[in-house]
């Protein structure tokens, strides 16, 4: 969140922060303060715990229920990617051919 990031947070934008309650929270936690002491919009997706933890200082919040930490990145990444595919639908975006989409292996 430091440098480039931080300078675009502002009242209009709305930031996702996914915070499971694992060693790393406290420090996740403060990044979400460091957008919200800017102005920004914060949907907090956590678990019961970390919704607890984190106080009741957000926008939003999508509490997923508690797993163990080996498949927690797979239902961490699921509630985004959804919103990030119904963003794109709604907006009439063609979800499978993106703008400015390259390939990154050439076939010989």
């Amino acid at each position: 969140m430091k440098h480039g990031p931080i300078a675009l947070v502002d009242e209009t934008l709305p930031v996702i922060v996914i915070a499971p309650s694992d060693p790393l929270f406290e420090k996740t936690v403060s990044n979400m303060n460091e957008v919200m002491a800017r102005g920004g919009r914060v949907l907090l997706v956590t678990d019961a715990n970390g919704a607890q933890r984190a106080g009741v200082r957000r926008w939003k919040s999508l509490v997923l229920p508690k797993v163990y930490p080996e498949p927690a990145p797979v239902r961490y990444a699921f509630p985004v990617q959804l919103l990030a595919y119904l963003a794109t639908a709604t907006k009439g975006t063609d979800v499978d051919q993106p703008r400015n989409f390259a390939k990154s292996v050439t076939v010989e």
